[in-house]
């Protein structure tokens, strides 16, 4: 699969002039937009708004006919033809699909969420909060040196210094550490002592011990981001509850740590999330690189603004155009603006998850929920006799036991063949599936994986127009990204609809978004050091 995986993911570069055919009217021109981009509301024509309700509720009728055990029961549909079942099953997976006119009034609903969150005045109350990270250079190429990079968000920590060289070429040493249990809900202190512990013997070790080395830190907990080396932390998750911190400068309880032992010298010069690095990585080889993004167990965007439109941000050089924004656009629809296109498994997935109402897009999108989706529209049909006979199986019935990883190697079959749909279904406990019962699990996985990508590809749709810039690279990491054989093309192919004519793009995979891209960030803030101080 890695072999197929790799081909899928080469970066491409697309003209939407060249696919706009595919779009069965275009992509979303200005003249679209205009009601949007004047008035910051969530514009759609009556024609437009009716005719996505229709669709919504006419799959909703089609679901209901499909699993209606009034007409027929169980046992009578599971003596259905296959065909039968087939059309049973596609019935049901309609409200998984979302039309043009969905995906468009998508767009829209985005925008709107976007500018809320820019917004002085509308930000506090916004879902999607567009927090400023300070970031306002990239990396040009030319960045040289030693660089120190500190990865922190879950049990273990990265540490990594990296050897920037010349013709974008680079080495890097990395080491993991972990966070005993004890230290991870102890005090600030005990946390950030032993962080700066195992930076000590890391430098030790690579023999740097003595040298002055700037860090560019990841910290991927819910950060109030105040400076490029500033963030107060909002609140612990992942398992963590170090007392003393919450409401604090992570920035400076590390600096504080590293200055009590006194046998090192470190630089702490930003506070980034990996979103950012994803960003910052790719830049480094590609300069057009303009939008970071994150498909994985979480699901985020980060892209260069225009710092008139940032107006939480108070530019210091006017020379300085733009401005790195990190959306947050997983708690997009947390209002009920995606309830348009919700289904009975979303609100299933919310009503079940920790944070019930909250991160609804990434609900819809992420690697954590994807095999879950596919679960419980798979018992759905089951219990209906659509299939395996109506038989069942208690891993089938569990939570959570429908890894996402499934989804990605069930739909790595080639066509025809179910070795691999086969495989997952025994560790579920279904043995006796037919030919057609496989195929029909893989339908389910391709509606559920591609209304993600099409999700997501009306986000960054959004993001490219909204910039204006001729030509923009995505980055992209994450594990959907990296491990799901069709969903870079999904990406593409649907983007590419969207975009306004005459934009090009392309999608580059990252590479240690969250490690190199924190190292990047600390030299390219050396860098503007430098500049500024001659």
């Amino acid at each position: 699969m890695d072999r197929e995986l790799n081909g899928a993911m080469r970066s491409v570069s697309i003209n939407s002039a060249q696919l706009n055919g595919h779009n069965n009217g275009g992509g979303i021109d200005e003249t679209d937009r205009v009601g949007v981009a004047r008035g910051g509301g969530a514009v759609l024509s009556a024609t437009t708004a009716t005719t996505a309700t229709k669709t919504t509720n006419a799959a909703t009728t089609n679901v209901a006919a499909a699993t209606n055990s009034t007409t027929h029961s169980p046992q009578q549909i599971a003596l259905l033809s296959a065909a039968e079942k087939k059309k049973m099953v596609h019935e049901l997976c309609q409200q998984l699909l979302l039309t043009d006119e969905q995906v468009q009034e998508l767009c829209y609903r985005i925008l709107h969420e976007l500018r809320r969150g820019l917004a002085k005045d509308t930000h506090p109350k916004a879902n999607v909060k567009c927090f400023v990270t300070y970031v306002q250079d990239l990396p040009n190429g030319n960045e040289r040196g030693k660089f120190l990079a500190l990865d922190l968000g879950g049990t273990n920590f990265r540490v990594l210094l990296i050897h920037l060289q010349e013709n974008n070429d680079f080495q890097m040493e990395s080491r993991i550490y972990a966070i005993p249990q004890h230290i991870m809900i102890g005090s600030g202190t005990q946390l950030f002592d032993h962080i700066a512990e195992c930076l000590s013997n890391f430098m030790s070790e690579h023999n740097v011990y003595k040298e002055r080395l700037p860090l560019g830190f990841t910290f991927s907990f819910p950060l109030r981001q105040l400076g490029l080396t500033k963030g107060l932390l909002e609140t612990w998750t992942k398992g963590f509850n170090c007392a003393g911190v919450v409401n604090e400068d992570v920035v400076q309880l590390l600096k504080d740590a590293i200055a009590r032992r006194g046998d090192v010298q470190i630089d702490v010069c930003a506070i980034l999330n990996d979103t950012t690095g994803t960003l910052m990585s790719c830049a480094w080889k590609n300069h057009n690189c303009k939008i970071g993004l994150i498909v994985g167990t979480g699901a985020n965007a980060c892209y260069m603004e225009r710092v008139e439109e940032a107006e939480l941000f108070a530019a210091e050089d006017p020379r300085k155009k733009h401005v790195l924004i990190n959306t947050e656009w997983g708690a997009f629809g947390d209002n009920g603006a995606l309830d348009f296109v919700r289904t009975e498994f979303d609100r299933d997935i919310d009503v079940h998850s920790i944070n019930p109402g909250k991160q609804t897009f990434e609900k819809m999108i992420s690697g954590m929920y994807m095999g879950e989706l596919v679960r419980l529209v798979l018992v759905k049909m089951t219990h209906a006799g659509i299939l395996f006979n109506g038989q069942d199986s208690e891993v089938l019935n569990t939570r959570g036991l429908f890894f996402t990883k499934y989804v990605s190697e069930i739909e790595a079959d080639e066509p025809g063949n179910f070795t691999n749909c086969r495989l997952v279904l025994e560790e579920l406990g279904l043995t006796n599936a037919t030919d057609g019962d496989c195929a029909n699990v893989r339908y389910i996985c391709e509606c559920v994986s591609k209304r993600a990508a099409h999700l997501v590809s009306a986000g960054i749709a959004t993001l490219i127009n909204k910039m204006d810039e001729p030509t923009v690279t995505v980055g992209v990491d994450g594990s959907v990204y990296r491990f799901h054989p069709k969903f870079h093309n999904l990406m593409v192919e649907k983007i590419s609809q969207l975009i306004k004519p005459g934009i090009t793009f392309d999608l580059m995979l990252s590479e240690d978004g969250s490690g190199r891209g924190a190292a990047l960030v600390a030299a390219v803030a050396c860098r503007e050091d430098i500049l500024n101080s001659k």
